[in-house]
């Protein structure tokens, strides 16, 4: 078995709507000084272990992540 943890963020450049929100809910608690606030989504995806990482990496590009706006990095947290 295997535990893949794939963290996806919005590409540079492109407006990250929860990321601001929170960025101003913050400003509005008293928090000052955040220059930037993204918000991203982490995935953890156990598989068995004839899964290849090129195989979670297209399951990323295909339907885990938007390749249009969305970048990810894919992580091997365990082998068995």
């Amino acid at each position: 078995m295997k535990r893949y943890e794939i963290f996806v963020t919005g590409k540079e450049g492109i407006f990250d709507p929860a990321g601001e929100q929170s960025k101003r809910a913050l400003a509005n608690l008293g928090y000052q000084g955040i220059d930037e606030l993204t918000i991203g989504k982490l995935i953890r995806l156990d598989v068995e272990d004839d899964v290849t990482e090129e195989t979670v990496r297209e399951m990323c590009r295909k339907l885990l992540a938007n390749p249009v706006i969305e970048d990810f990095s894919i992580t091997l947290l365990e082998e068995a």
